[in-house]
């Protein structure tokens, strides 16, 4: 009995110790988390800048109300929002939007 409570004392101090270590990692995750959310909005309306739009006289092109929505909401932090309004955009106009990331290949053989 005394090495399970020997045990459970030794667990509770190794887990309070570890607390700031695991709060400084979790808000450095944080901070990841939203410049990744940030680099996905600007990828998904670069993506719809140069393929959504048409050359056409009649393309809404970047005046379209959900891109320019989505715009907002991504300037002011709204990530989430402004990812899922890109999305849907993309998607009604028939294309698949891109895996978040990098492109594999450089764009123009640069």
């Amino acid at each position: 009995m005394a090495s399970s409570l020997q045990r459970l004392a030794l667990s509770l101090v190794l887990g309070l110790a570890a607390t700031p270590a695991a709060t400084q990692t979790t808000a450095q995750t944080t901070v990841q988390t939203t410049a990744q959310l940030a680099a996905r909005c600007s990828q998904l309306m670069a993506y719809y800048d140069r393929f959504g739009t048409s050359r056409s006289n009649n393309s809404d092109g970047r005046r379209n109300h959900f891109r320019m929505d989505a715009e907002v909401d991504c300037t002011r932090g709204l990530y989430t929002e402004g990812i899922a309004t890109l999305e849907r955009l993309l998607i009604a106009k028939k294309f698949t939007p891109p895996a978040p990331g990098l492109p594999d290949e450089p764009e123009d053989g640069l």
